[in-house]
C-alpha cells in the first residue's frame, strides 16, 4: 500500500528526505478573485489564497496580514536551532491534503519506568497553512505498549510554545529553549508523574464511579444509552483484561491509560482514517486535553487533587 518507497525507515528518518518527500514544494501566496456578475473577474482587496505550488490546492484564505510559515523553515530548521545533535526525526507527515504538517523529533532509545510502563519523549513540530493550527513546539510523550501519544506534563501545562502566523510575531530561540526545557528533560519529569500515579489506588468502587462521571448514563432508552453502555463496556474491557491497560488496573495511571487508549484504538471516528484523526489530535492539543481532563474527573472521584512532578 506504501508504493514503490516505503514510508517506514529501519532508523533515523534522513531530514533530506523529509525536505523531498514531504515538503518539496511551496505554500504561495495568490491574489483572491471572484466572479463578476457583470462578466470576467473582480479582485477581493485585502484578501489572498495560500495555495500548493505542485498541484494548485488551496490551501486556506486569509487577509494580508496572514504570515506563512514554510514547513522546510519552520519544521526543520527552527527545530533544530532548538535541539542537541543526538536528537533525531521518528516520524513527519501532512495532513489535510498539506494544509496540516508535523514533525516529530525523538531520543533514540526507549525509557521504561519501573512500574513497567515504557514511553519515549519527543518534541512536536506542526503548523499549518489552513487556519487551524498555530505554529507549535510541544513536548510530547509515545507509550510504547499501544503506540499512543500522551500529555508530556499530565496535570501541568506550560509545555508548548506557539507563535501565530502574523507579522508582527517572532521565533524567540531562548524564550522556547527555556519553556520547552526540551526533551531530555521531559524522560523525569513523565517518570516520575507514571510512578505518582501508579502508587494512587483506585478501588472497583472507585473505578465504578469514574464511569459513572466520565460516561454518564442518560435515564431514558434510546442512542444516547446505547452508546454510552457501549463505551462503558469497552473501558472495562480495557481495564479487565486488555494487556496495554489491565497492568496497572486498579491505579490512577490504569485509569489514564484506559481512557487514552479507548480514545486512539476504539472510539468511532468519523469523516478520516483513524491514523490522521489521532495525529491531529496529537499536533492540536486535543490529547492533551484528554489526559488532564481524565485526571480532574478521577480527582472528583478520590476527593483529592493529583499532584504529579514535572
Amino acid at each position: 500500500m506504501q508504493g514503490e518507497e516505503p514510508n517506514h525507515y529501519p532508523g533515523p528518518i534522513p531530514v533530506e528526505d523529509v525536505r523531498r518527500r514531504l515538503f518539496g514544494w511551496e505554500a504561495v501566496s495568490s491574489p483572491l478573485y471572484i466572479e463578476d456578475p457583470r462578466g470576467g473577474l473582480a479582485l477581493v482587496p485585502g484578501r489572498q489564497a495560500i495555495v500548493r505550488s505542485d498541484n494548485g490546492h488551496v490551501m486556506g484564505v486569509f487577509s494580508d496580514g496572514y504570515e506563512r510559515h514554510p514547513y522546510g523553515e519552520w519544521l526543520i530548521r527552527r527545530i533544530a536551532d532548538l535541539l542537541d545533535s543526538d536528537l533525531w526525526i521518528g516520524s513527519a507527515g501532512l495532513l489535510r491534503g498539506g494544509a496540516v504538517a508535523w514533525v516529530s523529533v525523538e531520543v533514540p532509545e526507549n525509557v521504561r519506568t519501573p512500574e513497567g510502563v515504557e514511553f519515549r519523549p519527543h518534541l512536536f513540530g506542526a503548523t499549518s497553512f489552513d487556519g487551524s493550527l498555530a505554529t507549535t513546539f510541544k513536548r510530547a510523550v509515545t507509550n510504547i505498549v499501544c503506540d499512543n501519544t500522551m500529555a508530556a506534563g499530565l496535570a501541568e501545562r506550560g509545555q508548548q510554545v506557539k507563535i501565530k502566523h502574523s507579522r508582527n510575531s517572532r521565533f524567540r530561540l531562548a524564550e522556547a529553549r527555556e519553556a520547552l526545557h526540551i526533551v531530555h528533560a521531559l524522560a523525569d519529569g513523565f517518570s516520575q508523574a507514571v510512578a505518582s500515579l501508579c502508587r494512587t489506588s483506585v478501588s472497583g468502587r472507585q473505578w465504578d464511579a469514574f464511569l459513572d462521571a466520565h460516561v454518564p448514563m442518560p435515564d431514558q432508552p434510546g442512542r444516547g444509552r446505547t452508546l454510552a453502555e457501549n463505551k462503558r463496556d469497552t473501558l472495562a474491557r480495557l481495564w479487565n483484561h486488555d494487556l496495554r491497560v489491565s497492568p496497572w488496573r486498579g491505579t490512577a495511571w490504569g485509569v489514564v491509560q484506559a481512557v487514552n487508549t479507548f480514545a486512539h484504538h476504539e472510539q468511532n471516528v468519523r469523516g478520516a482514517e483513524r491514523a490522521e484523526r489521532n495525529m491531529l489530535r496529537a499536533v492540536t492539543g486535543g490529547i492533551e486535553d484528554l489526559d488532564r481532563a481524565t485526571l480532574r474527573t478521577l480527582s472528583g472521584v478520590l476527593d483529592r487533587p493529583l499532584t504529579l512532578a514535572s
